[in-house]
């Protein structure tokens, strides 16, 4: 059963959706003893960094999800879910993040012809082996929406980065913990590929 951690955070139905689209058993849950009994784990959303942390302290998540990874369940966050994960964000000065993974969440710089939040379709380029891009062709095209990118501190953890403004950090993988900016549910077939990918990889594989 994989798990979705509901915090009241946007666009978790559609990572639902996707799942069951995909003959995986699903749960939306807050429950602590669900969440670590669950086979993966995803912490996806749409949002304000502030008011995200802000709902996970509220519904005692943020103990429950560093148990999770230190359990070695697998654990994906997509969108805000990466950002979450990370030390601090311009988005929310003063707040700390899950601080699972080193880097900081920066507003993405304006340039000529780019439009922000950045909304649409863009590549990547695969790197350092990544366990979400098992048979993913370099190059794939991927949906994103954001206006906040991830700068990592260890290029190593990086497995996908696309050009937007500046080089983004579009996917990172430590150990069982995995995030990507992009919306794999969003991505076609080869977004789905990725999310099959996550859901194979085993808490023992880690």
């Amino acid at each position: 059963m994989i798990a979705i951690i509901d915090y009241d955070a946007g666009n978790i139905r559609s990572v639902e959706k996707a799942l069951k689209f995909l003959g995986h058993d699903t749960c939306l849950t807050r429950d602590r003893d669900v969440l670590l009994q669950a086979d993966q784990v995803i912490l996806p959303g749409v949002g304000n960094f502030g008011d995200a942390m802000q709902k996970l302290e509220q519904y005692r998540l943020i103990g429950t999800i560093k148990e999770i990874v230190s359990e070695k369940i697998p654990f994906l966050g997509i969108c805000l879910g990466l950002q979450l994960m990370f030390e601090k964000s311009e988005e929310a000065p003063g707040v700390p993040g899950l601080g699972l993974l080193k880097g900081e969440i920066k507003r993405i710089p304006p340039a000529e012809g780019l439009k922000i939040p950045h909304m649409g379709w863009n590549s990547l380029s695969l790197q350092n082996e990544g366990r979400l891009f098992k048979d993913i062709p370099q190059e794939t095209y991927v949906y994103f929406v954001h206006s906040y990118y991830l700068k990592a501190a260890d290029p190593q953890i990086v497995k996908a980065t696309t050009e937007y403004s500046v080089t983004i950090d579009a996917s990172v993988e430590q150990n069982n913990v995995f995030a990507c900016q992009f919306h794999p549910e969003k991505s076609s077939r080869y977004g789905l590929k990725m999310l099959e990918n996550f859901a194979a990889i085993r808490k023992e594989d880690n």
